[in-house]
């Protein structure tokens, strides 16, 4: 997978300015919602997030890249450390613009806007409520079958 780009100024507040246990706390709010890493390692220095691990799937690891880079403060997420499979499928990212909603997302990429519960569970360990996203927010569009 390699290396995510993220805003850094939008997303979820873990941690303040120059905290000490920012990789700390990022590695605890993946693993409460781990999404199939083990032996997951977390490093963090000036907005880089560095994970380590093995993926049990690819899809395990994008819920952790997304996971750690839609942390306020985080502006990249580097993977080379991590063992996963190959993703089969075809993914694409989106990032989150103001007035977006999960309905209005799915009408874009699957023509339908009905199908906005296929995003909101794709991206289950990203959005907690399908009715509160923000912008700037990268989230995966699987291909739907």
């Amino acid at each position: 997978m390699g290396l995510f780009d993220f805003a850094a100024e939008f997303g979820k507040k873990l941690f303040r300015k120059n905290d000490d246990d920012a990789a700390g706390k990022i590695q605890q709010d993946i693993e409460k919602n781990n999404p199939g890493i083990s032996g997951l390692g977390v490093e963090h220095q000036n907005g880089v997030v560095t994970l380590s691990g093995k993926a049990e799937s690819a899809d395990a690891l994008e819920k952790a890249v997304l996971m750690a880079g839609n942390v306020q403060g985080v502006h990249t997420v580097k993977t080379e450390s991590v063992a996963a499979p190959a993703q089969s499928a075809s993914i694409e990212y989106y990032t989150i613009a103001k007035g977006d909603t999960l309905s209005g997302i799915a009408k874009r990429f699957y023509g339908n806007a009905m199908d906005y519960p296929f995003v909101f569970e794709a991206n289950r360990e990203v959005i907690k409520d399908p009715d509160l996203i923000y912008p700037g927010q990268k989230i995966r569009i699987p291909a739907k079958n």
